[in-house]
Formats: structure tokens, sequence, C-alpha cells
């Protein structure tokens, strides 16, 4: 795969779609597009006053039918320090709650004419029956097992500044092992189809009842030993299980987990020596990564992660609302 480099497409050809609701259908020139405009977002954010109002006069609606700390905080803030109006929908005191359609809620939120709606939902599919209800953009914050997009763009950014890879350049050549759940894991799918889009040689890894049968058919490589997918890994990136999702016994007990799959220093060392550490959180420490492998100075990119997100929904949020902004070239 060729780096297309910083060339991009006139004005909206850049990132012609409507919404982000997911990874799949995005071309890798689109993907590196997003990379690249958060990093006056990166910058903007080390700075004592973090703030532009570009987005100044827009309504912003998080509506979060699943629990979340990390996406939820993330979006908030990336809202609000572009200056739009930032509202939180509590969905425990919904009419979802008192026995409201999807639909319903849906067109709820469009007559209230908001400027972009961030959608997180335990169903796969569900940002997208409610994106086609809506007139205004809308970004997917985790919809089931299906896809979590700016977790995926949020990581990609962490490796390239990690890493010190080029603006607009393809991670050709780079070795990430994901190991976990891979089965119920919406972070997974999107990283695997990010980072594979982007050139890198992707393994997965986990216990034969968490591992989805016919991945090989995402151009990954299954490993159910997890000291043989580590081997010239130049990225690790830890999964937890995720016990809601599940139903039935996949694991035969958490020790058992952790003596098979969890990432403690002994193991690492099976990696390169400077490979770096991820983990999409929240994390189990004690079972799928230790507490000195997660704390691991330079290595660990886990609180990277984190201001990475904030950059990467600044640039989502900006780059959806051209249009309605009337910005050149987004017509």
């Amino acid at each position: 795969m060729t780096s297309p480099g910083n060339s991009y497409p006139a004005g909206s050809a850049a990132f012609p779609h409507r919404g982000l609701l997911g990874i799949a259908g995005l071309a890798p020139h689109e993907i590196l597009f997003l990379l690249d405009e958060a990093e006056q977002w990166v910058e903007l954010n080390r700075l004592p006053q973090k703030r532009d109002d570009r987005l100044a006069g827009l309504t912003i609606i998080n509506a979060f039918f699943e629990n979340s700390t990390r996406t939820l905080l993330s979006f908030e803030i990336a809202g609000k320090r572009l200056g739009a109006d930032v509202v939180n929908m509590a969905v425990a005191q919904s009419s979802v709650k008192k026995g409201e359609t999807l639909i319903d809620t849906a067109m709820t939120l469009n007559a209230m004419h908001a400027d972009a709606i961030v959608i997180r939902h335990g169903s796969s599919g569900a940002v997208q029956l409610i994106a086609d209800k809506v007139d205004c953009p809308v970004l997917n914050a985790g919809d089931g097992q299906h896809e979590h997009p700016t977790q995926a763009l949020l990581d990609a950014l962490t490796i390239r500044h990690a890493l010190n890879l080029p603006r607009g350049g393809a991670f050709n050549g780079l070795a990430v092992t994901i190991c976990g759940d891979i089965l119920h894991s919406r972070v997974a799918r999107s990283n695997i189809l990010c980072l594979t889009s982007l050139g890198a040689e992707v393994r997965v890894c986990a216990p034969p009842a968490l591992m989805p049968t016919g991945i090989e058919a995402m151009q990954v490589t299954p490993f159910h030993d997890f000291d043989a997918a580590l081997r010239g890994a130049d990225v690790v990136m830890m999964l937890r299980l995720q016990q809601e999702r599940m139903q039935g016994q996949f694991i035969a007990s958490p020790r058992e987990y952790r003596h098979l799959y969890g990432l403690t220093l002994d193991r690492l060392a099976k990696a390169k020596p400077d490979a770096l550490v991820m983990h999409p959180g929240p994390m189990n420490r004690g079972i799928e990564i230790d507490s000195n492998v997660a704390d691991l100075a330079e290595r660990s990119m886990i609180t990277r992660q984190v201001e990475m997100g904030v950059a990467i929904r600044m640039a989502c949020l900006d780059v959806l609302t051209r249009r309605s902004r009337g910005v050149e070239g987004w017509s």
C-alpha cells in the first residue's frame, strides 16, 4: 500500500460522509485526513487556554443509551472546547424507559434541530437506525458488537504520535497484536478495519470461545497462543472481558484466563523491546493486564489514548459540521 501523503481531495471531497457510523467504508486517505485534522487539537489541548469557538451557536446532543465514562466525557469536552452547546441526554430518566421506541426517540431529537448527535447504544445497528431518521450528522460512540470508530481513530493517532510516524503516512510494516475478548469487542472490530486499511499487520489472539469464526476474512492472523502472537509485535493492545455481553461460559475462570492471556512483564518481553502497551479501558487489572505493565513508564500509552480521544472527537465534530457552518468548499 502506498502512502497518500498529505495530498487530499479539495474541500468536502476529503471526507464526503454525512456522519461517522463506522470505519468500514472509509478510504485510507479519509482515515488519514481525520488523523491529520486532529493534530491541531492535540496542540491546542496542551495549551493553558484550550478554547476555539468555531462551533459557537451549534448544539450537540450526546445520547448515551449505555454507560460510559471516557467516551462521554471526551465528547463533552470536545464539543465545549470548540464552543458548542453540549447537552447530555439522561437516558435513565428519558421516555425510553417508559417504552418509547428508538425511532420515536430519533424523531424527537430531530425535532429539536440539533447540529450533531453522538450516540452510544447496546444494539448493533441502532446508530444507523437513528442516523436514517435525523437531518444532522450522527457520530457512532459504540453500537453493540458492531463498531466504535472514534476509538479506532484515537488509537491510530496514539500509535502515530508514540512512534513518530509522519503525518499523512500509512502504517506499513507495523505489527499490532490485539488480545482479549475479540468476539464481543466493537473496539477490536474498528481497530482491525482501521489498522489493516492503513497497512499494518494485525494479529488477534483470544481463547477459542472468544474468537469469531472466519475472522481471517478481515485480513488478520488469528492466534490462540498469546506468546506466539506477541513475537515481534510493535504494539500490544489488550481488551477486557465483556462479561455483560456474554451468555454462558466463555472462560474457565479469571485466574485461568490471566495465566493464558494476561499481559505480564514476562510475557511483554516476548514482543519487541520497545513495544507499546495499549488498552481502551476500563481495565480489569490483574486479569487481562497487570498493574506493573499498565503503569509502565514510556511504554504504556493508556493515558495518552485518553488524551488523543479528545483531539480526535474535536476533529470529527469540526469536520462533520462544516457543511452546516458554510465552510468554504464544504457546501
